[in-house]
């Protein structure tokens, strides 16, 4: 595809850095909305966006550098410039809730209602983060014959290249599409807190447990499933205890 979107120069702007940049924005400004919708103090987000992005980002790259620590090795530095690629999404998720947390507790705030508002756009968010993975060759898929293959021929691009392989990358944009549309949904219905955010971690959990089989790229793996699957089970059962609990509550 196309690792590298803009360079004028000295001047580069990388294809997967822009997306997540996007992507962040993208959240930001429908969580911002469904705060106002929920009645929440919408002024809040902002400085909340602040770090969760920062955590967001140090958690989903830790995980990826723990997954595969031996291409940092020579070159430490690289470790920071998550703007070239790699990025994990569990990883980034698990430190956001539990910057949200204190930052949450801190402001007094109901907790469960914010992960309401913040679920949507997070959706959204993966579904446009995703399309900076295409262009920059990460997460790519296994071999395949399948029409619908992507072939990889950029020398920057971090997929093996001249080869067919699953546009995994796309199996996660219109999962997190398909996961944005039926929180929106769902929010209509759902009255108790929290519950929103359950079904986000519900949905992201199945639909990444899946796409993780057509996955190429080393993934760690304990027994037949990967690292990143054995994290989503743990997700999803934490998701569907947290819908029932809320829904007692």
């Amino acid at each position: 595809m196309h690792p590298i979107l803009i360079k004028i120069g000295p001047f580069t702007v990388y294809s997967y850095g822009f997306f997540i940049a996007a992507a962040f924005l993208l959240a930001l400004g429908l969580s911002m909305r469904q705060a106002r919708r929920m009645g929440l103090n919408s002024k809040l987000v902002p400085d909340l966006g602040f770090f969760l992005i920062l955590a967001a980002l140090a958690g989903s790259r830790l995980l990826y550098v723990l997954l595969r620590p031996e291409a940092f090795l020579t070159d430490p530095l690289l470790i920071v410039q998550f703007w070239k690629g790699g990025l994990v999404f569990s990883g980034g998720a698990i430190a956001a809730a539990l910057t949200g947390w204190w930052f949450l507790r801190r402001k007094g705030q109901p907790f469960w209602a914010w992960t309401d508002a913040f679920a949507p756009g997070i959706a959204a968010g993966q579904a446009v983060g995703r399309i900076g993975c295409l262009m920059a060759g990460c997460c790519y898929g296994k071999p395949t014959d399948l029409p619908w293959g992507i072939t990889f021929y950029s020398t920057s691009s971090l997929a093996p290249l001249g080869k067919t392989l699953h546009p995994t990358q796309i199996y996660h944009s219109l999962a997190g599409l398909i996961t944005f549309i039926i929180l929106l949904l769902a929010g209509r219905k759902l009255k108790k807190s929290g519950q929103l955010f359950a079904l986000l971690l519900v949905f992201y959990s199945i639909f990444r447990f899946h796409i993780e089989f057509f996955r190429g790229d080393f993934r760690g793996y304990l027994g037949p499933f990967s690292v990143t699957q054995w994290v989503t089970v743990v997700i999803l059962a934490a998701g569907a205890i947290l819908f029932i609990q809320r829904r007692r509550a």
